[in-house]
């Protein structure tokens, strides 16, 4: 009896030490754990009840806490042939892009700067940082520009522009 009470309480002092330990992990890395979307080369294409409104691709992306952070990225609508940068984010229908970013519009200007943010239901797009617009041989750079891809139309700030003219 005596081997078998030692036993016993053995059985139960190391229940009780299972139990009393924390089964949480406090040096695990939370943001692997919330990630709600993680995917590589990977197509998007938005659509409404009428068209596709947009296409958008990226080599790698996760999803966290409702933010969308993509690399190499390239998106289409029906205003913009490419709208291509290094990374960038989408959140409540606006792409933050950064690193050189390039938009070329459909029979348009190509437009070269670091940072722009699109805005999805305006079709606006805001290049925050200097950028060179060329088309043709005509060449404008500036500080920031607004530019509304619906209507087509820009609007600049510290704006240096070569334009030639056709001759009459």
């Amino acid at each position: 009896m005596r081997l078998e009470g030692i036993l016993l309480v053995g059985i139960i002092g190391i229940a009780v030490g299972v139990m009393s330990l924390e089964l949480n992990d406090k040096n695990r890395d939370s943001s692997k754990l919330a990630k709600e979307l993680e995917f590589t080369n990977t197509t998007f294409v938005e659509v409404d009840t009428i068209k596709r409104a947009g296409e958008l691709y990226g080599t790698y992306g996760i999803r966290y806490q409702g933010t969308l952070n993509m690399q190499n990225i390239i998106y289409h609508t029906d205003n913009i042939e490419s709208l291509v940068s290094k990374k960038g984010r989408y959140k409540d229908n606006i792409l933050y892009l950064d690193g050189d970013v390039v938009m070329i519009e459909q029979d348009g200007y190509i437009y070269n700067t670091q940072h722009a943010i699109y805005n999805q239901t305006t079709q606006i797009l805001n290049i925050i940082s200097p950028y060179t617009a060329i088309r043709d041989k005509n060449i404008m750079n500036g500080d920031t520009l607004v530019y509304d891809t619906a209507i087509k139309y820009a609007s600049g700030q510290r704006v240096d522009a070569v334009f030639y003219t056709a001759k009459k």
